[in-house]
């Protein structure tokens, strides 16, 4: 397969532009999706330190398997959903965040699925 590129002095094409106008910000070479979410992960970072959490972690995804109906046969899509953060708390339990702007009804639908089939609830920072 032959690579084309650009010829000398053609202007660079620009990505198409974010849906929700939210600009990645990069903190400790992490690439965060917005600055909001950028600030929670310092704001995490310093309840680490101070000791108000135990700990967290990034985009922790949570797979599911969804089984439809149609022409008499039976479908499965494997699918899954990422939250922003999973943050121990002192006590053992875990919280599930997911830092929003805009709430999608993608998101709305997934958030819905993955709080009734691991019982747990995601919270909206």
């Amino acid at each position: 397969m032959k690579t084309v590129s650009r010829p000398i002095g053609w202007p660079k094409v620009n990505p198409k532009p974010n849906l929700y106008k939210n600009k990645k910000h990069e903190i400790d070479g992490i690439v965060f999706a917005s600055e909001k979410e950028g600030r929670r992960y310092g704001m995490l970072k310093q309840l680490q330190k101070s000791g108000y959490i135990q700990s967290f972690e990034l985009q922790p995804r949570f797979d599911y398997v969804i089984q439809y109906h149609a022409n008499g046969r039976v479908y499965s899509k494997k699918a899954h959903y990422k939250a922003d953060f999973a943050v121990k708390q002192n006590d053992g339990s875990i919280v599930i965040e997911d830092v929003k702007g805009m709430r999608t009804e993608e998101y709305k639908r997934k958030k819905k699925i993955v709080e009734a089939l691991y019982l747990i609830e995601i919270i909206e920072k």
